[in-house]
């Protein structure tokens, strides 16, 4: 069988590719997952979401157990069986749910007691809770359980978080045990405070994990703040396991991130976008809900070569958005996926041959172009 390792091939100033390997295949980075939230990519088919070029999908903890239960997916064959996805998943560790999502939560040193947003059922996640269904999901990469504090926070309250972010993080490696196959990522938190994301980074050193996130950005900073925290952050991390950047994120971003000596990102950000009409192209973003599309023959993207490019006009895309047909969501969410991994394989070429800067510098420019002239 093959073991959970990662193979570092190339740097490119601290730009990096190489290959996460799992018994389920191997995950080429930089990697972007797609987001899977309740067991499937909404709109797409699996292996359509294949199609565009994704390795690895994204699950998550809290909507999974909440509906249909992990102990249902665990007695029907597992989360892949279920949802049809023969590659490697990655399982969030439901902390930024309950955070965000869950009303009435209580926070101890024990874990966190919620009401679930579906009906109101009380619940409580620990570490070792959050092991468990991960476990029951049978997912590849597994999430330490964390809390994740909203920003701007002041610096005890990220320190004391922090902290017990670290002690929940000792409890999941325990409770996790030894599973051949399946990795156990611990999450760097520390906000935008330098020394704390030290402080964490070191804890989770120590500890010992397959890999490496960096949590509690994009929550709210602004690219800047993220920024300038990844000029550090993942340089804080082990330099030989793959270092995860949650829940980014638009184009740039994730080219700044991957910059920045970032492995691998998630974002429902593609999928989200096409179901409202945004389409990411290497242009910008195109609106095709806008009137100027009404009579547009051309495609959204003439040297993209997914379905919606290939097939349909921007015409087209525009009537089925405005009449509200499913397959608008489906078209543009298709071409959204396919763009971001698009981008993921040009910067895993251009580090590979040592041209990242001049791949940044054409990626930039060609965005600020904008969108083509109406007809």
């Amino acid at each position: 069988m093959t073991k959970f390792s990662f193979a570092l091939k190339t740097t490119d100033g601290k730009a990096r590719t190489g290959v996460i390997h799992t018994p389920r295949g191997d995950i080429r980075t930089p990697a972007f997952m797609p987001v899977g939230t309740a067991a499937t990519v909404k709109a797409m088919m699996p292996e359509s979401v294949a199609a565009t070029g994704a390795d690895i999908l994204l699950g998550n903890t809290y909507h999974l157990m909440l509906r249909p239960t992990a102990e249902r997916i665990d007695r029907l064959g597992g989360l892949h069986k279920f949802m049809n996805w023969n590659k490697p998943i990655l399982t969030d560790s439901g902390g930024f749910q309950v955070m965000s999502l869950a009303e009435l939560r209580k926070l101890t040193e024990k874990g966190v007691t919620f009401r679930s947003h579906i009906d109101g059922s009380r619940h409580e996640i620990t570490p070792e809770r959050s092991m468990e269904i991960q476990k029951l999901l049978g997912s590849d990469i597994v999430m330490a359980f964390d809390e994740c504090p909203a920003l701007p926070a002041d610096r005890d309250r990220i320190a004391s978080s922090m902290r017990l972010s670290m002690r929940w993080a000792q409890r999941s490696r325990d409770a996790f045990g030894d599973r051949p196959g399946h990795a156990l990522f611990g999450i760097q938190q520390g906000g935008l405070e330098e020394d704390f994301r030290a402080e964490s980074a070191e804890a989770l050193t120590r500890i010992g994990f397959d890999g490496y996130a960096i949590g509690g950005l994009a929550v709210g900073e602004g690219q800047d703040a993220m920024f300038a925290a990844l000029d550090y952050a993942p340089d804080q991390l082990p330099v030989d396991k793959p270092r995860y950047l949650m829940g980014v994120g638009k184009p740039d971003d994730i080219v700044g991130a991957v910059k920045r000596g970032v492995d691998m990102m998630d974002c429902v950000l593609p999928s989200r976008s096409g179901r409202t009409g945004q389409a990411w192209t290497r242009r910008g973003q195109v609106n095709i809900k806008n009137a100027r599309h009404a009579d547009d023959p051309r495609p959204l993207d003439e040297h993209c070569t997914c379905p919606a490019c290939t097939n349909y006009s921007r015409a087209y895309l525009h009537h089925v958005f405005r009449s509200q047909e499913m397959i608008s969501g489906m078209l543009l969410t298709w071409h959204n996926l396919h763009y971001f991994q698009e981008i993921m394989q040009g910067m895993r070429e251009a580090i590979a041959e040592g041209r990242f800067a001049a791949w940044e510098a054409a990626f930039h420019a060609q965005r600020a172009e904008g969108d083509i002239e109406p007809v």
